[in-house]
Parts: C-alpha cells; sequence; structure tokens
C-alpha cells in the first residue's frame, strides 16, 4: 500500500466520488500512455469492457465470433448476450495463446471479431493475427487483462486491436478490487462507446460544455465505477513501475530454481518467445499427467500453500455443449488446462514464502515418471 488511502480521502473532499471524477480521469490519462491506446475509458469491470464491445459492434444474430476456448467465459458471455455464436479455436501448446495459425479455417462470411488473449501476459502472434483480420475486413479486440505492462515486438499490448481491455480485478498487477478499462483504439467509435458508458446518452458532452442538456442517444448501460475506485487504482498505476520490478523477480526466480526440477521430471515451464516482453503476471506449470496436477495441489494443500488450476475449456462446458460443442474438438486446450497448475504469485509474496513454494515444488515426484 501507498497513496491509495491518502487519494481516496482526497476523492471524498472533491465531493465527486460517483463516475467520471478526478481520478477516472487521471487513470484514463496513465492507461493511454502505457498502452499506446488512443482513449481509455475506465469501467466497473474487464467484463463489462467487453460488453460494452460487442454493443459497439452491434452483433446480434447469426453473427460469429472467433475466440480461444481457454479463457475466461466473460469474453464468450458479451457476445452469446446480444445472440451472437463464439467459434472456438484451439491453442499453442507453448504460450497457451490462440493458435493463430488455425484462425482461417475458422474464418466465415458471418464472422464479426476475432477475440486474442494475451493469456499470463506474454502476446499472441498479433502480427499474422492482424494481417488475417485485415485481409477479411474483421474487428479485432485484444482480451488485455493478463497483458497490461506487456509488449509485442517493442510495442505495448492494449495498442493493437481496434479494442482493448483490460482488468483491475484484485488478482491483477494493478487492482482497485473490481474494475476495468476499454481501450479505443479506433477514432471512430469514441463518441458513441462514451454514449454506451454512459446509459446510452450523450452526458459527457454536457459535462464538457458540449451541450445543455443530455438524452438517450442509444442502448447503453451504467459502466462507470465510482472515483473512490479510480483514486485507489491511480496509486496502483502511479507504483506500477516497482510493482512489475517485484513481480519479475519472483517469476525469475521460480523460473530458474525449478528449471532443473522440471526437465527431470517432465514438467514444462512457460514459454516466452523473443518477440515478447511479458507482463509476469502469473506464473504456471504444466505437469505430465492430469493426475500428477491433481496431486502437487493437493501436495501444496498439505504444506498450507494454496495452489490452483486455471480455466476450464469453454466448449466442454455445459453450455459450450448446448452450443453444439463436444469434448475432443480441441485438444490442445484440454490436455493443457487437465495438466496446468499456478503457483502463488502476488506483488507482497516474500523471499521466505516464495521458498516454501520452490522447496516443496522441488520434494514432490510426478507419478507418471519411472523410478
Amino acid at each position: 500500500m501507498g497513496s491509495e488511502l491518502q487519494y481516496m480521502a482526497d476523492a471524498v473532499s472533491r465531493m465527486h466520488i460517483s463516475g467520471d471524477g478526478f481520478y477516472t480521469h487521471e487513470c484514463d490519462r496513465l492507461l493511454e500512455r502505457l498502452t499506446g491506446g488512443y482513449k481509455s475509458l475506465l469501467t466497473t469491470s474487464c467484463t463489462h469492457a467487453i460488453e460494452m464491445a460487442a454493443l459497439l459492434l452491434d452483433v446480434g444474430p447469426g453473427d460469429e465470433i472467433v475466440m480461444p476456448s481457454f479463457t475466461f467465459v466473460s469474453v464468450a458471455n458479451a457476445f452469446v448476450l446480444r445472440g451472437a455464436r463464439p467459434v472456438f479455436v484451439d491453442i499453442r501448446p507453448d504460450t497457451l495463446n490462440l493458435d493463430e495459425r488455425l484462425l482461417e479455417a475458422a474464418i466465415t462470411r458471418r464472422t464479426r471479431a476475432i477475440i486474442v488473449v494475451h493469456y499470463a501476459g506474454i502476446a499472441c502472434e498479433m502480427n499474422a493475427i492482424l494481417e488475417l483480420a485485415d485481409r477479411h475486413g474483421i474487428t479485432v479486440i485484444e482480451d488485455n487483462a493478463h497483458g497490461l505492462f506487456g509488449a509485442y515486438n517493442g510495442r505495448p499490448l492494449g495498442s493493437f486491436g481496434d479494442f482493448a481491455t483490460q482488468s483491475f480485478h484484485e488478482t491483477k498487477n494493478v487492482v482497485c478490487g473490481e474494475g476495468g478499462a476499454l481501450i479505443v483504439n479506433d477514432p471512430s467509435y469514441v463518441e458513441r462507446a462514451e454514449i454506451v458508458r454512459e446509459k446510452g446518452t450523450h452526458r459527457s458532452r454536457v459535462f464538457r460544455g458540449l451541450a445543455e442538456r443530455y438524452t438517450w442517444i442509444a442502448p447503453g448501460s451504467s459502466y462507470l465505477p465510482s472515483d473512490l475506485l479510480a483514486a485507489f487504482l491511480y496509486a496502483q498505476l502511479q507504483a506500477a513501475d516497482e510493482i512489475q520490478r517485484r513481480r519479475r523477480v519472483i517469476w525469475e526466480r521460480y523460473h530458474v530454481e525449478l528449471a532443473a526440477w522440471s526437465e527431470r521430471y517432465g514438467a514444462t515451464q512457460p514459454t516466452v518467445p523473443r518477440s515478447c516482453d511479458q507482463a509476469y503476471h502469473l506464473y504456471y506449470l504444466l505437469l505430465p499427467t492430469a493426475q500428477d496436477r491433481d496431486r502437487l495441489i493437493a501436495f501444496l494443500g498439505e504444506r498450507g500453500i494454496l495452489a490452483v488450476f486455471h480455466y476450464l475449456p469453454l466448449h466442454g462446458s455445459e453450455y459450450g455443449r448446448k452450443l453444439g460443442y463436444r469434448a475432443g474438438a480441441f485438444p490442445v486446450s484440454e490436455s493443457c488446462s487437465d495438466r496446468l497448475v499456478r503457483l502463488p504469485f502476488f506483488n507482497d509474496m516474500t523471499p521466505e514464502e516464495q521458498t516454501l513454494v520452490i522447496d516443496a515444488v522441488s520434494s514432490f515426484r510426478p507419478c507418471s515418471v519411472p523410478a
């Protein structure tokens, strides 16, 4: 904690704790600088930012949205709520990102957008994805919930898509409990995005002195976070360099000190391509088998260490089956989901706490490895 409580008290003293206050605008300016995005609009969550993108694209029944199956349910829900159909694509076995080599086969005349998810803060292959999207006239949306502070070929993540979404949930690198942002990189959408975010009105124009009163213009909702949350987030964003420095130390120590164990027992560590500057969002291991993964989680739990799995592929979910998908359709997603374990990773993790995790993992022997 740094200036969070100080800024929240200042927000109260300014007598404006609802949305679009002083700290909301300060956060937006910082996010535009950090992502290289054209326009940032702070939102109540990353989920709401994705829903805004769906509204801005006017997607509806008959439209298709291409996305990885290995992702959080909000990505699909935002478009399903509008009547569109998610078209899932498998992931790469190295980065666990959407496999750009499979995109062409997933595109039809009904495809409206491609959603890329920079898993663990490591960039998708954006050059190939953007070239294909441009050739087909398809919108690209970056789910950058993991990727703030990451880059691809030196360019910040969040600046590639027509839209990008951010998350400031308490599990992210910088947080405000619950919160997000929509980054609009196509200037033609900015005015409509402000209307959608302000309940379908042009209220923001009134506050800028560009209109005398506001009225209902288009469908929208209330996506504005309280300025109290923005004040908390502003302090976090100001401390981003120090936060990222700490997270890099934690990530690199895991990577170095678990390398020999991983090689010996057939576990896979994260892959970071040379083209990527990662965001140090999480650290995971892929165990040889699902049984090994479950045993490791239980083994660590017995020692007071919380380690968890991650996404269950959407195509294999109850609703995914209702959409017509079946188990085995995306084998890489299923295999990685079954074998992945996330190790404890948080900003204030001490060296002593990390030593406990590393020593425990290093003492575990997968049952799939012969004696």
